[in-house]
């Protein structure tokens, strides 16, 4: 059974806080606590769970159910195989690590392999081959003097973190992303190690540590703040890195520097010119767009998030999975003014891009769905829900 945030914050609550001691705890207002533990809101601001997580003392992750395994008859995959590849523990033993399987050349084509999957939002997939790849890329770079050997392995233990993140396990993500710039810093290239710290960021702001993942993005901005001509992979990195710190900026509710660092954005992505995928990170004007909608989604501006989201370009640069979110962000936009068989459309275009595996890993469309289901009840919307796994 798929239990609801509010029955989770009652359990979490217990006998040790009232709703109103709750509520001023979180700096939330009673009635939002009243209503989402009565059912009678499903959800509520990011900005705001994350306030009420951290009066529980719970991770987010908890709050929201997102804490996910990935059951398997096979024992070298999934959470706890990942979590152990992770952290070996052969040099305590004495144990000679093992020789690289395949090289260089073998590691990229599984670090190349890795984040396709990731992209295309295959979770489960990723976890039956990050135990292994992990294994293998370690090896890899303890065998090969090459620079290119530690900037693979960095980029191993990034789509780790990063899937880890999508399936609640933040704890594990975080040594992952250390991992990565650790790596990264022992190879040759100042922009992937200046992306793993926009990657740090991002983890960071998943965690509700808003001031902290704007600051960490800023201070790799600042590094990285063009002077003269540059690099278009240069120029795309900072962009990321101060689009970063606007979704940060957001997600504090400082409104003002968020719209403003989107702005800085917005005009360094206008000199780009074009969408750019470069060291496994997106941006242009498409990823300026999606960011600027989630800015507004955060201030719980919705109007002025859907007027945004018009903006998107016809010929959207983003992979599968941003261009879900997309979608999905727009649909809360869409449910949260009124507007919600546009809200459902906008969930089941999601579920075409992303495909049901990664909806159903997705907090915000699974809350959504919650919310719609209190309106409407009818077969298409009852069958999205059964597919990503929300009680009807």
């Amino acid at each position: 059974m798929d239990e609801s945030i509010g029955v989770r914050i009652r359990q979490f609550r217990g006998k040790a806080l009232t709703q109103r001691q709750l509520a001023d705890q979180a700096g939330v207002s009673v009635d939002l606590v009243r209503k989402l533990e009565q059912g009678g809101r499903q959800t509520a601001s990011i900005a705001s769970l994350q306030k009420l997580a951290r009066a529980l003392d719970v991770d987010i992750a908890d709050l929201l159910g997102r804490r996910h395994g990935v059951p398997s008859s096979n024992p070298a995959s999934g959470i706890v195989a990942i979590r152990r590849a992770l952290t070996p523990v052969d040099d305590l033993l004495g144990e000679r690590p093992p020789e690289a399987p395949g090289g260089v050349a073998q590691a990229r084509r599984t670090v190349e392999y890795a984040w396709g999957a990731y992209w295309s939002g295959r979770y489960e997939l990723l976890t039956s081959m990050l135990p292994s790849g992990i294994t293998e890329l370690r090896a890899t770079a303890r065998a090969s003097d090459e620079a290119t050997a530690q900037e693979l392995l960095a980029r191993m233990f990034w789509v780790t973190g990063c899937t880890l993140v999508h399936l609640g396990q933040t704890d594990p993500a975080f040594v992952a992303i250390r991992a990565a710039l650790a790596a990264a810093e022992r190879g040759n290239d100042p922009l992937l190690a200046a992306t793993l710290r926009g990657s740090i960021a991002w983890q960071l702001l998943v965690q509700g540590r808003y001031t902290e993942s704007r600051d960490v993005a800023l201070t790799a901005a600042r590094a990285l703040e063009p002077s003269g001509a540059v690099t278009p992979q240069h120029l795309a990195t900072y962009g990321s890195l101060v689009l970063q710190g606007a979704t940060a900026s957001g997600r504090a509710q400082d409104t003002q520097e968020a719209l403003a660092l989107v702005a800085t954005a917005d005009e360094v992505a206008q000199r780009i010119g074009v969408d750019r995928a470069d060291y496994e990170t997106y941006f242009g004007p498409s990823q300026v767009v999606m960011q600027s909608v989630d800015v507004h989604l955060s201030c719980e501006r919705y109007t002025e998030a859907l007027t945004v989201a018009k903006r998107m370009p016809t010929e959207c640069g983003l992979p599968q999975a941003a261009r879900a979110r997309h979608l999905t962000d727009t649909a809360v936009a869409l449910a949260r003014t009124g507007q919600r068989k546009r809200a459902l459309t906008a969930l089941l275009n999601a579920e075409r891009v992303g495909g049901k595996d990664w909806l159903k890993h997705q907090s915000l469309s699974r809350h959504t769905v919650s919310e719609l289901l209190d309106h409407d009840r009818r077969l298409p919307l009852r069958a999205l829900a059964r597919r990503i796994g929300v009680h009807t």
